[in-house]
């Protein structure tokens, strides 16, 4: 398993600077707001009707085709989005939103709020809840508001994003936020069509497990090719990221996504892919447009199997005696 996270390796001080003077700037047009609650994606496009998802596989038919217009749509739809975990603005504000100094720089009455891709809600939950000053009582009712409005999901609605929000917002503001949010960059794009040949649910479940499992966008379109053809022969899933979503559930857990051991494997929960078939309940975590995407279209495929190494370079394979001989091949050891 691979988690994509980002590191504060990767930017230079040039670009850290520019960051602070940017949000620096939008607190200063902030400041200016009067109302209880200010709440955008930061650098929000024009109002525009969005392209549905192109879609390459089909439930019903069980059949994957490559759909030669999903590279584009990345592209020019999501990749260049300012929603996009890429961008430099996002990862910033990733990596301090949780320190005082960085929301006070931005503005003394405004607050940023960032959902990352692949976080479950607990977990988001605690961040937005800290950040904005929230009770347990507040943080109960977010989670209320936004499990029971349409579509009814338990997970999988908490769309990921920058978000700036004034300080005194309220949990049923963030949930207006966040609604809005999942309603145009998802349900606005998930049309009649897309929904006859994968479910929304569907493709919500697999894209948070592509969030866990995957690397990038084209890894998650290789990884979302073999779970579907393990959908689509009956084999289960046997992926460690819903072990570590079953084990973070556990409130005496102290990590959100623990480390997961072999004894895991017989964890008794609906959750566990080692020992239930099909797809989870419900999504684990709260996945980007990205991942949906690649959970509609994945790359046509044989491997059943797949690994990741620390160079972050994957490796997949028809046979499960072929996933063994790659492994000893690298770790002189099998699994």
């Amino acid at each position: 398993m691979f988690l994509r996270r980002f590191t504060i390796s990767a930017l230079s001080s040039l670009a850290l600077l520019l960051a602070l003077l940017a949000t620096a700037g939008i607190g200063l047009l902030l400041k200016s707001k009067t109302n209880v609650f200010i709440a955008a994606t930061l650098e929000q496009p024009a109002a525009e009707i969005p392209l549905p998802f192109p879609v390459g596989v089909n439930t019903y038919t069980q059949a994957i085709e490559e759909n030669p217009v999903v590279d584009q749509y990345f592209f020019d739809t999501l990749a260049n989005s300012p929603r996009s975990s890429d961008h430099w603005w996002n990862q910033v504000a990733s990596l301090f939103a949780s320190k005082s100094w960085y929301q006070n720089l931005a503005s003394p009455v405004s607050r940023i709020i960032v959902i990352w891709p692949g976080e479950r809600k607990e977990e988001i939950t605690k961040n937005i809840g800290d950040i904005l000053g929230w009770n347990e009582t507040d943080r109960t009712e977010f989670k209320r508001l936004i499990d029971t409005s349409e579509p009814i999901l338990t997970e999988g609605k908490y769309f990921p994003g920058q978000y700036v929000a004034h300080r005194g917002a309220t949990p049923a503001d963030i949930q207006s936020i966040l609604h809005e949010s999942f309603q145009t960059e998802v349900l606005d794009r998930y049309t009649t069509e897309v929904e006859s040949q994968v479910p929304l649910e569907d493709a919500l479940v697999i894209a948070s497990l592509l969030e866990r499992e995957a690397s990038d966008f084209a890894n998650m379109r290789e990884i979302s090719g073999v779970i579907w053809n393990r959908l689509f022969t009956d084999m289960p899933l046997q992926l460690d990221a819903t072990l570590q979503y079953v084990k973070g559930s556990d409130p005496r857990q102290s990590k959100w996504w623990p480390v997961v051991r072999p004894a895991d494997k017989y964890l008794n929960s609906p959750y566990n892919t080692y020992q239930n078939d099909g797809l989870p309940p419900a999504p684990i975590a709260n996945p980007s447009a990205e991942a949906i995407l690649a959970a509609l279209n994945p790359v046509v495929t044989d491997c059943f199997y797949y690994f990741h190494t620390k160079n972050k370079s994957y490796h997949c394979s028809p046979t499960y005696e072929e996933h063994v001989a790659k492994l000893r091949s690298i770790y002189g050891r099998g699994s």
